[in-house]
């Protein structure tokens, strides 16, 4: 829209009077400027639109997340007072709801044949079965953070004449 307005002043600040040849026609300032014109309202108007509709959108989302809950609640009473009674429920508006088709016995054997193959994919193991699994780490030291208490130098046996010098046999 800036871009728009600059042209059009552009134009009747410096080519008043002017004639231009764009592509196969020729155009005067004052054709351009009433051309330009109209591509800068109708751009003011989408503009405008835009703007409304994002505050409708704002106002109709404040709106269902005010009522939604009510709205389902009461569904949920209806088809429950009412179940399976399709006309009355067509009064409100609802369907009632559908049965479950019971599975055949292919698609039960499909579906644990697909269940098996992506338990084994995954490399899954049963409750009791990760109970017995634990990390195995490699390559970490691990430093004791407490010192035992038969390393404590209060504690410590003493040399005997036994055993030699703390240093070894023999030596002085």
């Amino acid at each position: 829209m800036a871009r728009i307005q600059a042209l059009i002043a552009g134009l009747q600040k410096r080519a008043p009077n002017g004639s231009f040849t764009l592509g196969n026609a020729a155009f005067t300032t004052a054709t351009l400027v009433q051309l330009f014109t109209g591509l800068g309202n109708a751009i003011a108007a989408t503009t405008a639109a835009r703007a409304a509709a994002k505050e409708a959108v704002t106002a109709e989302r404040a709106e269902r997340a005010k009522v939604s809950p009510t709205l389902v609640a009461l569904t949920r009473v209806l088809l429950a007072t009412y179940g399976t009674a399709a006309q009355i429920l067509a009064d409100f508006g609802l369907e009632p709801p559908k049965a479950r088709a019971p599975k055949t016995g292919v698609e039960n054997a499909a579906a644990a044949a697909k269940a098996k193959a992506t338990r084994a994919a995954r490399g899954t193991v049963g409750p009791k079965k990760k109970l017995a699994v634990r990390g195995n780490v490699t390559g970490i030291t691990v430093i004791p953070t407490t010192v035992p208490a038969e390393a404590s130098p209060s504690t410590a046996p003493a040399p005997t004449a036994s055993t030699g010098s703390p240093t070894g046999p023999g030596t002085k």
